[in-house]
């Protein structure tokens, strides 16, 4: 199984989806993807609240039952890394600790803002987020962490800023760069002029909504493809569909009248009950 670090090393654009549980994660893997991403935006959204609202416990909680069914790397996402520079020690020690491969720390006014899922975004300036970048890479005790820097700035500022930003963080020491945009233009000229190893995010609409294709974007330096948001839609929608079908005594359509017995079947593979149930025919259910 690939490391984080041997992808970053290669030459294709890998697409890390968000996996916010065990169950996701699994799935995930069962799929073929080769990284995973723990998406704050989606584990608050799924906690009932906002990723402005999460503290790391909750993160890496969430990371260490990723980690106890899945190798893939998994990445976090750190937002602003709950505080300054000084706050970044504890961040990376226990991101560090708990299984994660990579952080993604990125240039937002901490304490972070539901306005961020509108729009309005607040960035610190471009020294604070160096600050925490040195401190990051200072913090580190495994050398095959990888260390993501984000900004932004692009909303805010403009592609010039964000260029001259993401140049700023490269120099602290930052193992990957991460402007984030939508654009396709802006892509290209973040591959062009900063360079592998890049991330940057799909749109709501997963990879296919992607302005620029995968080949390309690997071509220009993209390593990392992140899909924060996709997964945590198609469940938000399966479940607003089952409880209506429920509240109103009618048949689940996503299942039909052959009904969810094979689900069921589904759900045992994913969590691999035949190799629970052949530890306790070893243990404690001997004949």
């Amino acid at each position: 199984m690939s490391t984080l670090r041997d992808i970053l090393a290669g030459s294709e654009a890998v697409v890390a989806p968000a996996a916010l549980n065990a169950m996701m994660a699994k799935q995930a893997e069962a799929a073929g993807f080769r990284v995973l991403y723990l998406s704050g935006g989606s584990l608050g959204w799924l906690k009932g609240v906002t990723e402005a609202t999460l503290s790391l416990t909750e993160m890496i909680e969430a990371g260490i039952d990723i980690g106890s069914v899945s190798s893939l790397p998994l990445i976090l996402d750190a937002a602003g890394g709950w505080g300054d520079a000084m706050h970044i020690f504890r961040t990376i020690k226990m991101a560090e600790r708990a299984g994660f491969s990579a952080i993604e720390i990125e240039d937002v006014v901490l304490p972070k803002r539901a306005h961020h899922h509108i729009g309005k975004d607040h960035v610190i300036p471009q020294e604070m987020m160096e600050d925490k970048i040195r401190e990051a890479v200072n913090a580190r005790t495994d050398p095959n962490f990888v260390i993501i820097a984000r900004t932004d700035s692009v909303k805010t500022h403009g592609i010039d800023e964000a260029l001259k930003r993401a140049e700023g963080f490269r120099r602290a020491g930052a193992d990957v760069i991460f402007v984030w945009t939508r654009s396709g233009a802006d892509m290209r000229i973040v591959g062009e002029r900063i360079g592998a190893p890049l991330m940057v995010f799909a749109d709501r609409n997963g990879t296919g909504g992607l302005q620029v294709s995968l080949p390309e974007l690997g071509k220009l330096g993209y390593r990392i493809i992140g899909v924060p948001i996709l997964p945590l839609l198609s469940m938000h929608r399966a479940l607003r569909q089952t409880y209506a079908a429920l509240a109103a005594c009618e048949i689940d359509p996503a299942f039909g009248p052959a009904g969810a017995e094979g689900e069921l079947e589904q759900v045992y593979r994913t969590v691999d009950l035949e190799n629970l149930l052949a530890i306790e025919r070893r243990t404690t259910e001997k004949p």
